[in-house]
């Protein structure tokens, strides 16, 4: 049975990593640190677990971390976890500049502990057949995905997120639209980008292998405007992403298996922490793109 601590006290980690956590078969919630002391308690109290004051006492005490923070206190957070000694399940972006990515990559290599990043897409099973099936297929050479939701509406869990605020869509919702592109079309040479209303990320990609895929991304669309949908088109076809079969706690407990799978056979998961790292790296030349108006290579 695998220990798990969760460092976060947000909307996520409550009702979905702790949730999932509490649940899991060969996993148990051991505790929980948070900023917020007061917050701390109330969400150890209602999974009935210790409440950390101090993060590195959690590391003392447990065999993994389960990460809900913002991007730029997570990625530190892991660098320290995986110099203790500790497996990493580790929220998306990793991090919010590449450098700070790879210090998260370069802490698990050296610690030689398992690392998976939570791309909630990739842990669900219908999206996941997809994906197998189509690699194997072969042939791909564009995608189109367009993710545009509203979250800064009254009553809903995330409008209040300062990060998500400063950062937008390009990257809350870029990770999960590049985990279902790059699996089918491979990595991204470069990209252009340009910023629409709204808050509106629009990207032009290329891909190794002359592929080429555009994203449309928004955290704020108008409340009657927001789409979710991937589309393929490739030499047998075309296809799209098809719907979730599973819910959010189900997909993050199928992330639990994959980093206890992980650390168990020493096989890294395809959604490691040097996937993460790759997703940032595109984001971040994205916004590099959508500034200066120019193509920038990956």
């Amino acid at each position: 049975m695998m220990r798990f601590g969760v460092l976060g006290t947000g909307h996520w980690a409550t009702v979905t990593q702790a949730a999932a956590l509490s649940t899991h078969p060969s996993a148990t919630l051991a505790g929980v640190w948070g900023r917020d002391p007061e917050k701390t308690a109330i969400l150890a109290e209602r999974y009935g677990v210790p409440a950390y004051a101090d993060v590195d006492a959690l590391f003392a005490d447990v065999d993994a971390v389960a990460i809900a923070l913002p991007p730029d206190v997570q990625a530190p957070l892991a660098v320290r976890a995986a110099r203790a000694g500790k497996h990493l399940l580790l929220d998306k972006p990793l991090a919010l500049d590449p450098a700070a990515a790879d210090e998260v990559v370069a802490a698990v290599a050296e610690a030689g502990v398992a690392s998976v990043v939570f791309f909630t897409n990739r842990f669900v099973p219908s999206i996941v057949a997809f994906l197998n099936e189509n690699v194997k297929l072969g042939g791909w050479y564009a995608a189109h995905g367009t993710m545009y939701t509203s979250i800064f509406q009254p009553g809903n869990p995330y409008a209040g997120s300062v990060w998500r605020k400063q950062h937008g869509g390009l990257w809350d919702l870029g990770p999960h639209a590049l985990s279902v592109v790059l699996p089918l079309l491979g990595p991204v040479v470069d990209l252009s980008a340009a910023e629409g209303p709204r808050g509106t990320a629009h990207l032009l990609m290329r891909h190794e292998g002359g592929a080429a895929s555009t994203l449309s991304l928004t955290l704020d669309a108008a409340p009657d405007a927001t789409s979710f949908g991937f589309s393929y088109f490739g030499e047998h076809g075309a296809t799209t992403l098809p719907p979730w079969d599973a819910t959010q706690v189900e997909a993050f407990g199928t992330a639990v298996s994959a980093l206890l799978d992980a650390a168990t056979t020493g096989r890294p998961h395809p959604c490691d922490a040097a996937f993460g790292a790759q997703v940032v790296r595109i984001l971040s030349a994205a916004e590099r793109a959508r500034s200066t108006s120019t193509i920038v290579a990956v």
